[in-house]
């Protein structure tokens, strides 16, 4: 299981289906021909993708981690009708506690994000991205239509002021820009995961254009966001990942079980209204900002290469010591 979206979606879903296919899981069809323009594809599976190895926490102390988080969510569902009242910095706190009682690390790094209507975009790696993007500024997320009819997780999502799409009708999607476009007018911030599928982070996908349009429609300044998981001393990591077939509860608990894991945060400078005439370019200057370029990825073990559309260089991310960490 990954996470998919119209360039936001953050949210779990099954994996996605191969075009006219009818009951077909994508994970039996070609990356390419199981992505669409509603249900990217990423190509990034656990078994190529994610490296465990290092210090692993114990058993105890990783069971006590997932109910640190649970404890904060719940404390987030009782104090949600309430939410109105609640300042954005508390909120952020909130999210960077969710992330922190799961044994990873925040560093964040850059300047704060600009206030009014704003367009926040980021690549997508793992469940985490969630909360840590809105700890950089509290967002409305676009999420599936389907997560409505979810027990719990569809009244959460509805509550949180998500923004709902139809991704089995294409036709809905000027609608949806238009809701979007709205949300921005109205001075708030819309989250969204452009590249429409989570990659493992050492490779990344492309950005999506849809959600890019409803930023010029509403004259907003879009904000870059990259996102990074490495260890404490610097190496890049996979384990935070959640692609492919992967559980939300498999890659949670191999989050809890990572020992000294480090999410670093990356504001980028904002991309200011007016800058790029159409949604082409202005997706194009938002993922030369928050992406790291990389196009292929050598898999734990040897000779082992998840089948990326393109070779290109992996570059990693510099370790900056400079920011606010927790």
């Amino acid at each position: 299981m990954s996470t998919h979206s119209l360039g936001a979606v953050g949210l779990p879903t099954a994996t996605a289906r191969a075009a006219g296919a009818v009951g077909a899981p994508a994970a039996t069809a070609h990356p390419a021909e199981a992505a669409t323009l509603w249900r990217p594809s990423a190509p990034c599976t656990p078994q190529t993708c994610v490296d465990v190895t290092g210090p692993a926490r114990a058993l105890p102390l990783a069971v006590l981690r997932i109910a640190a988080v649970l404890f904060l969510l719940v404390i987030g569902i009782a104090l949600s009708p309430f939410s109105g009242g609640i300042s954005a910095e508390l909120i952020r706190r909130w999210c960077r506690w969710v992330v922190r009682a799961a044994g990873v690390r925040v560093r964040i790094n850059g300047g704060a994000a600009p206030d009014g209507g704003l367009l926040l975009v980021a690549n997508h790696v793992s469940w985490l991205d969630i909360p840590l993007l809105a700890a950089v500024r509290p967002a409305r997320m676009l999420a599936k239509s389907e997560i409505r009819q979810w027990p719990v997780a569809g009244w959460l999502t509805a509550r949180s002021g998500a923004l709902f799409i139809d991704r089995d009708r294409i036709r809905a999607l000027p609608e949806t820009v238009g809701l979007i476009a709205g949300a921005l007018r109205a001075g708030e911030a819309v989250a969204v995961f452009p590249e429409g599928s989570t990659w493992c982070g050492r490779a990344q996908g492309h950005f999506r254009r849809a959600a890019f349009q409803a930023a010029l429609d509403a004259d907003v300044p879009v904000q870059p966001v990259r996102l990074h998981y490495r260890t404490t001393q610097g190496t890049p990591s996979t384990a935070a990942a959640f692609v492919g077939e992967d559980s939300l509860l498999t890659s949670v608990w191999r989050v809890v079980r990572a020992r000294e894991l480090v999410a670093e945060v990356e504001i980028q400078e904002p991309i200011a209204p007016g800058s790029r005439t159409d949604r082409r370019s202005l997706a194009r200057a938002a993922e030369a900002s928050a992406l790291f370029g990389a196009r292929q990825i050598q898999a734990p073990g040897p000779h082992r290469t998840a089948p990326f559309p393109a070779p290109g260089v992996v570059r990693a991310a510099p370790v900056a010591d400079a920011g606010q960490s927790s």
